[in-house]
């Protein structure tokens, strides 16, 4: 963990929404300007998708950021790599500590899969995803949908290689900062998510504030 608190301040931020428990959001980010995410209730899960805004072909790759800081887990320093190995924003202050991308998001199947057939019709982040992306392009579709970051969700590794989804390690007022170092398109999904313990079976809303450089 790489705790560090941000000098910014809220009343100087060019832009302020909350986004509701199962709600989307797809906002532009331009080079230079930051943007921080706060979990507002504590231990949500901010599922979250960037692109580079000119070529959506090129986007997050959770193994060359893997590769290229040399740990598993995000926090203050992580360089976001994408799929063309170019740096697409930097993790710039950090008040949780660490951020998982190697869970993925939730999805029916994988609901359906991990809890019982009984939750299939439970909305999922990967059904906000993808209206999300086709509000941007609606040519864009599921194959569009790839590695994720899930910030605020704790997802440990066991020793044997496992991963687990345990207790939010976040809590109320966290948050964590990105500068964009491209223009780059960001997706977010507010986990809906009732039955994981990341959470803590009560999806909350988060708050998104960006600031010019």
């Amino acid at each position: 963990m790489n705790i560090l608190s941000s000098p910014r301040v809220e009343a100087d931020a060019i832009y302020s929404k909350v986004v509701p428990a199962g709600d989307f959001w797809l906002h532009r980010i331009q080079r230079g300007q930051t943007l921080r995410m706060v979990d507002l209730e504590g231990n949500q899960a901010a599922d979250t998708l960037f692109y580079d805004a000119s070529d959506p072909l090129n986007r997050y790759s959770a193994c060359d950021t893997i590769q290229r800081q040399g740990a598993l887990y995000l926090t203050t320093g992580s360089v976001l790599m994408s799929t063309r190995a170019q740096a697409l924003l930097e993790i710039v202050a950090d008040t949780c500590g660490r951020h998982d991308t190697l869970g993925g998001a939730c999805s029916r199947e994988s609901n359906t899969m991990r809890y019982c057939h009984s939750k299939e019709h439970m909305h999922a982040c990967r059904d906000s995803f993808l209206s999300a992306i086709q509000q941007w392009d609606a040519a864009m579709n599921k194959r569009d949908i790839t590695c994720n970051i899930n910030f605020f969700m704790n997802v440990p590794v066991t020793p044997e290689g496992k991963l687990t989804f345990a207790d939010g390690i976040s809590a109320a007022g966290r948050y964590v900062e990105l500068t964009a170092l491209r223009d780059v398109m960001c997706v977010v999904s507010n986990c809906p998510q009732l039955n994981n313990p990341c959470n803590a079976y009560n999806p909350t809303p988060i708050q998104m504030l960006i600031w010019d450089a």
